[in-house]
């Protein structure tokens, strides 16, 4: 068995999630001449997951090479500010750009072909032989495939399915999260945060804003939401479980959405904001509607190639936020599986075990990355 598909027919790529690395692999393959098919498991589309992204050159290649210039789709500052916690203010020149989740998405989720693109199949299991993969899914028909491509984020099926037992782990800390539209903001806070990426920095805990699209993909002053994040320590225990539990009073494992936050916990972070924080974090918060928040997690595998199978993204490495690098890394997982493809001739087992040591290095590298500024600032483990 050669592991390339014979006769002259095109790979067939089963792409598992439908989220940005999902769309990313999607693109890139369907590039490089596979037949692509992506399963989103959720039945709706997919809208407001995770907020601000920092556009880093891989997150948006795919874009640049369709002719989508970086100011059609993201936001920018001119510098940073760096607020101490003695209320003394450092700038700091020098340009970065950002994006949101919902602008990138559509642009991508808009550049595949609708009919490549399955909501509401759930994948239950796989078969993997010498010839293919077999998947199987809650409801339709079995599939099969010459690759698949697990891009179904940090509780991966394909990764407990390979991987049992390779979980996220909780890092000590969560990220308290907020968007507010601009024109909403009190004046101070526009004042600051409309051209300046800003952190407040405090005893094991810091916080941070930067301007993003709005919610039509608006990228002028006014039209623009301010993303925050607030980085804050909370054990594991009685203190998590607080945190964690929602308006029903149902405790949730990982992470809040917006109107889910529990009134008592909403209360308590904005009197914490008051109390804490420069004034201009201070009115923001307070003037945002939702507050919503995520568990920070640590996972790692220790393989992304799986003979016909490859994890990518989150489903196999969740970098800690402080990089910013969980959505370039997927980006730069795709672009390189398509490449090498390419370069292998489309066979698929020689092309996974030669992508494999870069993008696990990749992996690697941003783990330690994000813990090291973890510590810096005195957050986790």
């Amino acid at each position: 068995m050669t592991g390339t598909p014979t006769g002259g027919d095109r790979l067939r790529v089963a792409v598992i999630g439908g989220s940005l690395g999902g769309l990313n692999a999607a693109l890139w393959l369907l590039a490089a001449g596979c037949d692509v098919e992506v399963f989103e498991r959720s039945p709706h589309p997919l809208s407001s997951r995770g907020a601000g992204i920092v556009v880093q050159d891989d997150t948006v290649a795919y874009l640049r090479s369709h002719g989508i210039p970086d100011q059609k789709i993201s936001t920018s500052t001119s510098g940073r500010v760096y607020i101490g916690s003695d209320g003394r203010r450092q700038r700091v020149p020098g340009g970065q750009r950002f994006t949101s989740w919902n602008t990138l998405y559509r642009h991508l989720h808009d550049a595949l072909p609708a009919d490549r693109y399955h909501l509401d199949r759930t994948l239950t299991g796989l078969c993997v032989d010498a010839d293919g993969v077999d998947l199987d899914f809650a409801d339709g028909p079995r599939q099969r495939a010459d690759l698949v491509v697990g891009a179904d984020g940090p509780r991966s099926t394909i990764r407990e399915q390979l991987l049992p037992g390779t979980s996220p782990q909780y890092a000590g800390y969560v990220a308290w999260r907020g968007l507010l539209p601009e024109r909403d903001a009190p004046a101070d806070a526009q004042a600051l945060f409309a051209d300046t990426f800003a952190f407040a920095e405090l005893p094991h805990s810091h916080a941070l804003c930067y301007p993003i699209p709005g919610a039509t993909g608006d990228t002028q002053r006014g039209g623009r939401l301010l993303n925050w994040l607030w980085y804050r320590t909370v054990a594991v225990g009685a203190d998590l479980d607080a945190v964690m539990t929602d308006t029903l009073g149902q405790l949730r494992s990982t992470s809040l959405p917006p109107g889910a936050v529990h009134p008592g916990q909403d209360r308590r972070l904005r009197a914490d904001a008051a109390a804490l924080l420069p004034l201009e974090f201070a009115a923001m918060i307070a003037a945002t509607p939702d507050l919503f928040l995520q568990q920070v997690v640590d996972l790692s595998v220790p393989r992304m190639a799986f003979d016909r199978v490859a994890l990518i993204g989150d489903a196999a490495f969740v970098p800690r936020p402080h990089t910013a690098g969980s959505t370039m890394k997927a980006a730069n997982d795709s672009h390189s599986l398509a490449t090498t493809l390419t370069a292998h001739g489309m066979n698929v087992p020689a092309a996974l075990t030669r992508w494999e040591p870069g993008q696990l290095d990749l992996g690697r590298s941003l783990q330690h990355q994000g813990r090291t500024l973890a510590r810096s600032a005195g957050l986790g483990a």
